[in-house]
């Protein structure tokens, strides 16, 4: 198991409840509705990526291939470009950060597409085996 990416996956996940709390109760007097729809964007999309990041720290067991790891880095990298500029965006009006969320995106992408690639190119090792 890739225990370090199984931690950032737990400190992710608690993140991403905390701020979908604070999201839910603490923006409501203090931002529009259109902000919080962004807000929870961002938060929807760390969730998403914390599953991933469970993912990557399990696929120890079946796969073996450094682009696995790689893919770990990108869905991290993607959470805080992606997700980070929503927050940034939603909470302080910093504008300067749209271009920075299809970044993150393309990060997310990218992981996705090393998964692929290292299942279709290393040996899965079986349960079996």
């Amino acid at each position: 198991m890739r225990k370090g990416f199984f931690l950032m996956a737990a400190l992710s996940g608690f993140m991403a409840v905390a701020l979908g709390a604070f999201a839910a109760h603490g923006l409501k007097s203090v931002t529009t509705g259109e902000m919080i729809a962004i807000f929870n964007l961002g938060v929807e999309y760390q969730f998403y990526h914390t599953f991933a990041l469970i993912a990557v720290a399990f696929s120890g067991h079946w796969l073996t291939s450094r682009l696995i790891d790689w893919a770990g880095y990108l869905f991290l990298l993607g959470i805080v470009l992606f997700s980070g500029s929503l927050y940034l965006y939603a909470l302080l009006g910093v504008k300067w950060t749209g271009p920075i969320t299809p970044m993150g995106g393309v990060c997310f992408l990218l992981g996705w597409l090393l998964i692929a690639v290292a299942v279709w190119r290393n040996r899965v090792v079986e349960l079996d085996d």
